[in-house]
């Protein structure tokens, strides 16, 4: 009887971390001068960035323990990203130095309301660099819920290591949270992101994603090898993807929830069990989109960390990126949980 015990308080031991990200990190440097044309900036504004980078600070800010894994070059930059996190209350121990490669780059332009022009620097990326063992030494089966980011499959060891992550994850009943994170420049060939992404999700829970990125990795893309845009969408490919959203998740055992970004209109849910929830976004004066995506990201989470419906996740996931669109920065803009609450209040609430 007192084993048994035994075994039963160390199943039920609590978890070390709410989320553990993967991915690309990057310093970024963001315009200072709002609405200047790229080639008239005059000075620029130092940040961190990268999808896992920014959930890693969204979701840290709205109360989770958070640990990321990523790498960083012997420079400077990746120590500046370090300080950062650790400013923000983030654990960094899973942060691997990697000799022989470079922490990356971006410079941003930011030129209200659609136009945001961004340029990476990412030639040899550290984070890229990751292998298995890094992700062995990651406490994967200590946290909630994994993050992982599509612009890691771009390229090798990097590739094997988020595959083995999944891999862990599923095995140790960790929820795979993917976000699709389309990079195209960062891809060999536009058509490689579909194929990578769909070797993927089986391994994953939940998948995020805008419609450029849903369709690019359901659909063939039908861009030539060397193009490195992947095509807007136009009315007659919007209207196809949700029926086959719809159809592609009644014949796939994971991932069991899609969720489908839609710019200002908010997002669609896309489960195995129901038709598809549309929930609203809200309605404000953009600054800068980028990161909104990430705040999305960042809320949705905090909500299924806290066992709420997807509705309410994605509501609050809504919120998270509309304060986001209103503000100078990506990670630096990320909002905390009291921030939310009070915008969601002024906007009517839930």
């Amino acid at each position: 009887m007192k084993w048994i015990v035994f075994i039963v308080k160390h199943h039920l031991k609590p978890k070390n971390f709410d989320v553990l990200t993967l991915g690309r990190s990057s310093l970024d440097l963001f315009s200072e001068n709002l609405g200047a044309p790229f080639t008239q900036i005059e000075s620029f504004t130092a940040s961190i960035g990268g999808s896992p980078i920014n959930i890693a600070v969204g979701t840290r800010r709205l109360g989770c323990k958070v640990a990321i894994l990523t790498a960083v070059g012997d420079d400077k930059a990746g120590s500046f990203l370090r300080s950062y996190l650790i400013r923000e209350g983030i654990s960094t121990e899973f942060i691997p130095t990697k000799l022989m490669a470079r922490s990356s780059l971006a410079l941003l332009g930011i030129e209200p309301p659609d136009c945001f022009p961004l340029v990476f620097y990412r030639e040899n990326p550290a984070d890229v660099q990751l292998s298995i063992d890094d992700v062995q030494a990651a406490p994967i089966a200590q946290s909630r819920c994994l993050l992982l980011s599509g612009t890691s499959l771009s390229k090798s060891p990097g590739r094997e290591a988020m595959f083995h992550a999944a891999e862990l994850a599923k095995s140790s009943s960790v929820t795979v949270f993917l976000d699709l994170d389309i990079r195209p420049d960062q891809w060999h060939d536009s058509r490689a992101f579909g194929v990578n992404l769909r070797a993927i999700l089986p391994l994953v829970d939940v998948a995020i994603g805008t419609e450029e990125e849903v369709y690019a990795t359901l659909i063939d893309n039908d861009n030539p090898a060397d193009s490195t845009v992947i095509k807007s969408l136009n009315q007659e490919q919007r209207s196809e993807l949700k029926p086959r959203i719809t159809n592609w998740l009644s014949q796939a055992q994971r991932p069991k929830v899609l969720v489908l970004k839609r710019s200002a209109k908010g997002v669609s849910v896309f489960t195995q069990a129901r038709d598809p929830l549309d929930v609203p976004g809200f309605k404000v004066r953009v600054l800068n989109t980028v990161g909104a995506g990430d705040a999305f990201a960042s809320g949705l989470i905090y909500g299924w960390l806290q066992g709420w419906d997807w509705f309410k996740s994605a509501r609050l996931g809504n919120a998270c990126g509309a304060i986001v669109v209103t503000r100078h920065g990506c990670a630096s803009a990320m909002p905390s949980l009291a921030e939310v609450m009070e915008f969601m209040s002024a906007q009517g609430g839930w």
